[in-house]
């Protein structure tokens, strides 16, 4: 195997292939890194590459390995190379949230979601680049080079999750961590032709900390097959000390879930998301393309999708809040930070909105009485350009997010979990995906049903032009 097909293989062969001493963790890892120093000038998916720590972390397992009698015993990730959002702690490395002012702030501990990932034997090779606290759909901080998609370098890899899918997407690692409150992992995903997902409320940690936005956001996986995104649910997944709400263990594992036969399902779909009607073409397309695929396969499929009318106005107060939260100063945030933190939401109005959120909710998930999977767009329209609305206000720039990632929303307020995976290719290169929204704490159905589809969809998509070298 040639490195170029190395650096693509999925992370569970990479894994085998460590397993049987075919490749070493060092090998793998210097691989990988010489892909970053290669095209991370031009992507931006990195915004610290964490190189010696690398190195170093590969050369113990590489010699662990030499040691181990039975390799099988090992994690199931060992010696495998990921990357790690920068809004999560890395101990030994900067987390910056994607404020230019706190680049070099390094801390000493690492979050709970890196733990599990450390635990599963990864090597840790660097901080994904995200929009500013992490709060756009694309990803273009001030003070930072602006996030690019490898499939086509004009347009954005998507937001807040944007470095992470562009460093999978090209093969500057082969799975990675992300974070969704609003589409972060699922948009990123569909930008980039990878699988994501953003998993049910409570099923992964936000350890050390709590939760400050009620609960709308949640780590998930970003890989380039179900297998991968599964296994690494798998590794991520779990009740930490303390935890405020979490979720008993599935059954069984995601990754044997996506080995599975899928039964029939009742899946309803609709090809954009009520009040919000203006959906591109190519989207629609694509939505009924999987909707006539599901079909043959034996599935029952109805047009039918609740409205998010209800949603919109409380989701963005709970959105904003976030930006208070955060305690960065007004001086360092970006203009549309900035007039987002501007709008005052104070406490009651707060738990008005909350409150708004959670009967909402109630109708979301009574949806799901009738229905097994919800399949919709992830966004209503492609990929934009780097810097497309870099001209607009702030109140210009919030209505075009909001008329983009209008499907995505209503899952992070009802906790409801939903993937993406690729579908199609435009006509300008870049991928289209679909959304597989479940019930409640029933990952395991969407990720049986998208193994299905990955499975008999003919759609392969090859690698980037701008990676292939």
């Amino acid at each position: 195997m040639n490195s170029l097909d190395l650096a693509f293989t999925s992370a569970l062969e990479l894994a085998q292939l460590i397993r049987d001493r075919t490749i070493s963790p060092l090998e793998l890892t210097e691989l990988y890194l010489d892909r970053i120093e290669k095209y991370n000038p031009q992507l931006g998916s990195f915004f610290f590459v964490a190189a010696e720590m690398a190195l170093q972390d590969a050369k113990e397992k590489t010699e662990q390995l030499t040691h181990t009698s039975d390799p099988n015993s090992l994690p199931p990730f060992f010696g495998v190379p990921t990357a790690i959002k920068d809004l999560n702690a890395v101990a030994g490395m900067p987390v910056s949230y994607g404020v230019a002012a706190l680049k070099e702030n390094v801390v000493k501990h690492d979050d709970g979601v890196t733990t599990r990932m450390k635990q599963a034997g990864f090597i840790i090779l660097g901080k994904t680049a995200t929009s500013q606290l992490g709060s756009f759909p694309y990803t273009e901080p001030p003070g930072f080079s602006a996030a690019r998609n490898p499939w086509h370098l004009d347009y954005t890899p998507g937001g807040s999750s944007g470095g992470a899918a562009a460093a999978v997407a090209a093969g500057l690692c082969p799975i990675a961590q992300g974070s969704d409150g609003g589409g972060s992992v699922r948009g990123p995903a569909a930008c980039c032709g990878l699988v994501g997902i953003k998993p049910a409320r409570g099923r992964v940690s936000n350890a050390p900390v709590g939760d400050y936005q009620s609960g709308i956001a949640s780590h998930g996986p970003l890989a380039r097959t179900v297998a991968d995104a599964a296994a690494l649910l798998d590794v991520m997944s779990g009740y930490i000390k303390g935890d405020p709400y979490w979720l008993p263990s599935p059954e069984i594992s995601f990754l044997e879930a996506s080995k599975q036969v899928c039964p029939s399902l009742k899946i309803a779909f609709f090809d954009h998301i009520p009040p919000f009607t203006d959906s591109e073409p190519i989207v629609k397309e694509t939505v009924q393309k999987t909707a006539r695929l599901l079909e043959s396969l034996g599935h029952s499929l109805e047009m039918k999708c609740p409205s998010v009318d209800a949603l919109i106005e409380p989701f963005v107060k709970v959105w904003q809040s976030g930006i208070g939260a955060s305690g960065v100063p007004s001086n360092l945030l970006s203009p549309l930070n900035n007039w987002l933190k501007e709008q005052t939401v104070n406490a009651g109005e707060y738990l008005q909105a909350v409150h708004r959120l959670q009967i909402f909710s109630r109708q979301l998930v009574a949806f799901f009485d009738r229905f097994d999977v919800l399949l919709l767009p992830v966004y209503l329209h492609q990929p934009i350009k780097v810097g497309e609305w870099a001209h607009l206000s702030p109140q210009e720039t919030l209505e075009k997010i909001m008329n983009w990632i209008a499907p995505c929303p209503a899952f992070n307020a009802s906790g409801l979990p939903a993937m993406t995976l690729p579908i199609a290719q435009d006509n300008k290169g870049l991928p289209v995906g679909i959304q597989l929204v479940g019930k409640p704490a029933d990952e395991l159905t969407i990720i049986r049903l998208a193994s299905q589809i990955e499975k008999a969809n003919d759609f392969l998509l090859p690698i980037p032009s701008s990676v292939n070298h």
